[in-house]
């Protein structure tokens, strides 16, 4: 069992930049591929990124690819994501999750674990 808090959120203007950070419990932080995902208001959940194991490996939603970054710190039991260049359409709240699947997966039910999740606000 892993437990993830985000943190890092915040309101930025537009063309800004922010970086969100999860850390997790446990000291088996290493064996899980980590993801992130946002929900905007009366939208579902959607995946952003996600990294692997050893942080060696990304993946990307395309309405980010290039503008976000998602990356890891094994020694610090944390997962990041920097978000730069943002749009009022980034305005969601952002969760970390975690998998022990091999893989990143692009659906939530690929998850095990959730964050409580932090809020993102991008003015025009």
């Amino acid at each position: 069992q892993v437990q993830l808090v985000e943190s890092g959120g915040g309101l930025v203007q537009a063309g800004g930049s922010l970086r969100l950070s999860c850390a997790a419990s446990g000291r088996t932080f290493s064996t899980y591929v980590m993801g992130w995902f946002r929900q905007a208001p009366g939208k579902e959940r959607e995946f952003v990124a996600g990294i692997s194991r050893s942080g060696g490996s990304t993946t990307y939603a395309d309405s980010v690819k290039g503008r976000f970054t998602i990356s890891r710190d094994n020694a610090k039991n944390t997962v990041y994501l920097q978000m730069n260049s943002l749009k009022p359409e980034d305005t969601a709240v952002y969760y970390c999750a975690a998998t022990m699947l091999r893989s990143s997966s692009r659906y939530e039910s690929g998850y095990d674990f959730w964050g409580q999740g932090a809020q993102v606000t991008v003015s025009s």
